[in-house]
């Protein structure tokens, strides 16, 4: 291992900007002549709009122009994945228009848009403007948006419901269920959550009238995936006429995903103005503008038999989508959590059905993990239920209906296949590393002491890298899922990388160095990467799903592959040896046998000035594009343990170890892979112990803010105890698994099985995320005090 190549520890290239404050960031971005422009929102979560005057606004001191949906008549923002029900009727897509048309669909529907000299004029005037509003009934919850009577959201979408999908042989569920020796049921709901990145979206519309062309400036986690949506789809702009960059985005989280309104507000309103337009979010308008995530009502049965064996999994969810359809919302509650539910486990048999609800909600999308957090859930929250109902210690539940080592490729009966994992040995990592044969000393010591203690596994699997694109096209994806790369080698030596990826907190600028330094074997100071901009990227699917290293630096090896392939040509003539005997091995080109060999830095000089160069074999330059398309899925996988105590008194919970044994695949860089699990454990615990977005009967966002939303402070977080074990990916050319969503899927319910473990004693069986001190304060003075608990 080189110091900069795989396996380095190397510290992020791009921190030294980031910490100096030297980041370029959408809002830093000021272009000449700029305008501001502030959205008009609804107040309702569901209303009828009767009219909108705009003319004192239009009239406001510094007003530019003043726009409304009756004025921008261009296409819907677009939904990107089409699911079918199981009569096999297409899903119900109404309309989802950028500013609003006769109708409001939940709190925060953009209804106008106000351009001024600057933001404040903007937020001024859009005060002036009058709407008037016919309040309707609304329905926030997905179970009461499915039943009869429930308001209406869409003409289109009868009885809200967006799809009805199973997946998996119900009959053979059906005829393991009625042989169990046991049954253990559970009803499960996944809370929704607020993304809050730590940057607010935002984006800045220009149009030049001497090209005719427009550039997008945009907090995004995919700019060509936007300049496909709202090129197409919204604005039917020609592509080579729309440039969309993403500069440095702070966090995203699937948040920064998807194609917004605002979006296509600020390029369509450019060139009506004459101006470039930017628009920044308010964080409080993050709350009610940004997709949130989660949101799942789940009934879930898990049947076994005598001896603990899992028969069958049966699992019927209802979803809430919000008030429109997100650009991937749909694909969440089915292909990425039906998929998943056979977990780590050699379940013979699963059923699933989810149904989506229209509901007056913000719109729900993907959120770090995005449905496989969720199939977590349900499965872990049953296998700890069970094992405690069969008084079968929980991890040697597991070990019995693990996947065998050696049962690889596996398929499970939820249409996936497994091509590589070892989960006895990341279980019993880290029941070492959690010292999980001592804790009932520890609980008794806690018992001394008033506390109660309890300690939760979970054992998790993901999929990531979705691919290939023949297969998700066939499930309904409206998009290729491959990834580019362009490596360009300069006269010098030097590289630049292009990558179709983005970076947003996840360290490509160093990792994908790293790739070039091991494979070209030049100093990784030496290599830039760049991304972001869809005039400097051939194309390019993003990041989300943990693709980045399995597809992009995928693709990046087939590229350097090529450099190194055409090099050997270079190489050949002029150490005057055949191609065949040429190796290149740490940065060098040689003679196989002998001593003859040149740096990789000559052989790039002779590719941009070939006076001895074979120019009827290769041509000039040193500059290879490559496009990957995965074969399979890549799976990681590990277990989370999660200690918790928790004060009688107050209910309060108090996470006190947190332990982790993964398996990516082969470790690029060990240092940000630590760095992405610890991330993904906090957003976990978040989710099961703080956070919960809470709207009210009137669809009123309740936890608006971060006075009413609670997120996790450091001071409630443990050191964690984190750990890799490989089982490499047998189809990508790195044996990549990917890291950055794991920490956030096994978490919230290694905490909810500890959490309910601390209660166990009381007679406590079950409890709802989140853990926060009043619910927990009720589960237990319904237990010892139950007129305290009224």
């Amino acid at each position: 291992m080189s110091s900069t190549g795989i396996g380095a520890p190397v510290r992020r290239k791009e921190d030294a900007r980031f910490l100096t404050g030297s980041g370029t960031y959408t809002d830093d971005i000021n272009r000449p002549g700029q305008v501001y422009a502030y959205i008009l929102r609804s107040p309702h979560a569901h209303a009828e709009i009767k009219g909108i005057n705009t003319a004192k606004a239009k009239a406001a001191p510094g007003v530019v122009a003043v726009y409304t949906g009756a004025d921008m008549q261009v296409g819907g923002l677009p939904c990107g994945w089409l699911i079918h029900s199981k009569d096999g009727s297409p899903m119900a897509e109404p309309p989802h228009p950028v500013l609003a048309q006769g109708k409001v669909r939940h709190i925060g529907d953009p209804v106008a848009v106000v351009i001024a000299e600057t933001r404040a004029r903007a937020k001024d005037a859009a005060e002036l403007i009058a709407v008037d509003y016919k309040a309707l009934p609304a329905v926030v919850s997905a179970e009461e948006a499915l039943k009869p009577g429930a308001p209406q959201l869409h003409e289109q979408a009868k009885g809200n419901l967006c799809y009805d999908w199973h997946l998996g042989d119900k009959a053979a569920v059906d005829a393991a269920f009625a042989k169990a020796a046991h049954v253990t049921r559970l009803d499960i709901v996944n809370n929704r959550l607020v993304p809050n990145a730590m940057e607010p979206r935002a984006a800045i519309g220009e149009y030049d009238r001497a090209t005719g062309e427009y550039t997008l400036y945009t907090t995004s986690q995919n700019p060509h995936v936007i300049r496909l949506l709202m090129g197409a789809f919204v604005l039917q702009l020609p592509e080579h006429k729309l440039r969309v960059v993403a500069p440095d985005v702070g966090g995203g989280f699937g948040s920064k995903i998807y194609h917004y309104a605002e979006e296509a507000i600020v390029t369509w309103a450019a060139p009506h103005v004459g101006r470039p337009i930017k628009w920044t979010a308010e964080r409080s308008e993050s709350f009610a503008s940004d997709a949130q995530g989660r949101d799942h009502v789940t009934h879930a049965e898990l049947a076994l038999d005598k001896g603990g064996k899992f028969l069958a999994l049966r699992v019927a969810t209802i979803a809430n989508l919000g008030g429109y359809l997100s650009t991937f919302s749909t694909a969440i509650p089915t292909y990425l959590y039906g998929t998943l539910l056979a977990g780590t486990y050699t379940t013979p048999a699963v059923y699933v059905e989810v149904k989506s609800a229209f509901t007056n909600t913000v719109p729900v999308d993907a959120y770090r993990g995005a449905g496989r957090p969720e199939a977590c859930y349900v499965i872990e929250r049953l296998v700890d239920t069970a094992a405690r109902e069969m008084k079968i210690d929980r991890a040697e539940l597991r070990r019995r209906n693990f996947i065998p080592k050696d049962a690889y490729p596996y398929q499970t009966p939820v249409a996936l296949t497994y091509d590589s994992g070892d989960y006895f040995t990341t279980l019993d990592m880290a029941l070492k590393a959690a010292d999980y044969a001592g804790f009932e000393h520890r609980r008794q010591e806690a018992t001394k002491r008033g506390k109660l203690r309890g300690i939760g596994i979970a054992t998790y699997i993901e999929a990531c890298g979705i691919a290939p694109s023949a297969v998700a096209g066939a499930l309904g994806a409206r998009a290729g899922l491959y990834e580019t790369a362009e490596v360009r080698v300069h006269p010098t030596g030097s590289i630049t990388v292009f990558t179709g990826t983005h970076s947003h907190g996840q360290g490509h600028e160093t990792t994908f160095a790293q790739l070039v330094s091991d494979r070209l074997g030049v100093p990784i100071e030496m290599v830039d990467v760049v991304h972001g901009d869809t005039t400097k990227i051939p194309f390019g699917m993003g990041t989300y799903g943990s693709r980045s290293l399995p597809v992009g630096g995928s693709a990046l090896v087939k590229a350097m592959d090529k450099v190194v392939n055409k090099g050997k040509k270079i190489a050949a003539h002029l150490l005057e040896a055949a191609e065949a005997d040429i190796e290149f091995k740490d940065g060098k080109y040689s003679v196989a046998g002998t001593d003859k060999n040149l740096a990789f830095g000559q052989v790039a000089f002779a590719a941009y000035v070939p006076h001895n160069y074979p120019i009827e074999e290769v041509e000039p330059g040193l500059d290879e594009t490559a496009f990957y398309d995965p074969k399979n899925f890549t799976y990681p996988a590990g277990c989370h343990i999660v200690e918790v105590e928790i004060d009688r008194d107050t209910g309060d919970v108090a996470v006190v170890k947190v332990t982790a044994a993964d398996d990516f695949g082969r470790i690029v860089n060990p240092m940000i892979v630590e760095g992405q699990v610890h991330g993904g454990l906090a957003q976990g615990i978040g989710q099961a112990l703080y956070e919960n977005a809470v709207y009210d009967d009137d669809g009123q966002l309740v936890t608006g803010s971060f006075m009413d939303y609670c997120m996790p402070r450091a001071d409630n977080l443990p050191s964690f105890d984190v750990a890799t074990h490989a089982t490499l990916c047998t189809h990508n050319p790195l044996g990549v698994k990917g890291c950055g969503e794991a920490g956030a899927i096994g978490s919230p319910a290694a905490v909810m099985n500890a959490v309910v473990d601390a209660l166990a004693p009381l007679g406590v069986t079950d409890l709802q995320m989140p853990a926060t001190a009043e619910r927990v304060w009720h589960a237990i003075a319904e237990k010892t005090m139950p007129k305290a608990a009224e």
